[in-house]
């Protein structure tokens, strides 16, 4: 089926639907599902209601334009992350330092209880995201798809003309001892001393 922005959307409705029943015990508000430009992250969540809809005001829940076609399960752990949040926002509990940036512990704990990897980054804390063999075995029983359809954004040059596309590396991390690499390009890579595949951050 050819993908378009309208089902794309239904499509990540339909897995925050799913991982708020399965994960969060449904107690998760209802959010706007967004596709927008951000090439510099591959998901974001307000921390405030920005949506109105007469009296009823939503959390905003944005999907990066540029990384929608990314494996389902990459996809997958980045909704859950910006779920992590809103869980965090609903009950209260502060995650983030930094102004934002950076994740604690509290964060960590939340991610892992719902499937997640989370490995340590110096600038950002607690928030490489990857998805965990449980979680990968969830996306498969669900049946999710990749979604075929990303933004390509371009680098204007000085002239105002368009310029490069912008080009992004992808980080691999070990499940086992945390060692980390980098590749410009998405690649099947086994870390030798432990004999794990290693998996892609989020």
């Amino acid at each position: 089926m050819k993908q378009n922005t309208r089902t794309a959307i239904i499509t990540l409705e339909k897995m925050y639907y799913e991982l708020n029943q399965d994960k969060f015990d449904g107690k998760l508000p209802e959010v706007i599902i967004t596709i927008q430009s951000s090439p510099r992250a591959y998901g974001h969540v307000t921390t405030s209601k920005v949506w109105n809809n007469n009296n009823d005001k939503y959390y905003e829940l944005n999907i990066s334009a540029e990384s929608l076609n990314r494996d389902i399960k990459e996809i997958t752990a980045t909704m859950l992350h910006e779920m992590v949040h809103i869980y965090h926002l609903i009950n209260k509990i502060q995650d983030t330092s930094r102004n934002k940036t950076y994740h604690n512990k509290k964060f960590k704990a939340k991610a892992e209880e719902v499937g997640l990897i989370i490995q340590h980054d110096p600038k950002i804390g607690y928030s490489i995201t990857s998805a965990s063999k449980d979680l990968i075995k969830y996306i498969k029983e669900k049946k999710w798809k990749k979604i075929d359809l990303n933004r390509e954004t371009i680098i204007p040059n000085k002239d105002g003309k368009n310029g490069k596309k912008t080009s992004s590396t992808r980080k691999y991390i070990c499940p086992a001892c945390g060692l980390s690499v980098r590749a410009t390009r998405d690649v099947k890579i086994m870390c030798y001393d432990c004999k794990e595949i290693m998996e892609k951050a989020v």
